[in-house]
């Protein structure tokens, strides 16, 4: 059961879109806000996570980002391959 409400103000114009996108899913619009609003806020919250490293494990860590990439053959095969959506 939801207990906690929030409100908020729209334009006319993000409502029907927001409704449109809504009913494009089968939900309501209060189940597509609700969800779109936590997956945002997810991400933003993830987004921030903060680790920390010693000296020593730092230093590595800035080297393993500062080094060339190492071959992948696998990797070169695909990107040699011709999309299906290309005409070539």
């Amino acid at each position: 059961m939801r207990a906690a409400a929030i409100n908020l103000r729209a334009l006319p114009e993000q409502r029907d879109l927001i409704d449109h996108a809504a009913h494009l899913l089968g939900k309501n619009r209060s189940d597509f806000m609700l969800e779109a609003a936590c997956e945002r806020a997810q991400s933003v919250v993830l987004d921030q996570v903060h680790f920390s490293l010693d000296p020593e494990k730092f230093q590595q860590f800035a080297d393993l980002l500062d080094a060339p990439p190492q071959p992948n053959t696998g990797l070169e095969r695909l990107l040699a391959l011709n999309p299906a959506w290309s005409k070539a």
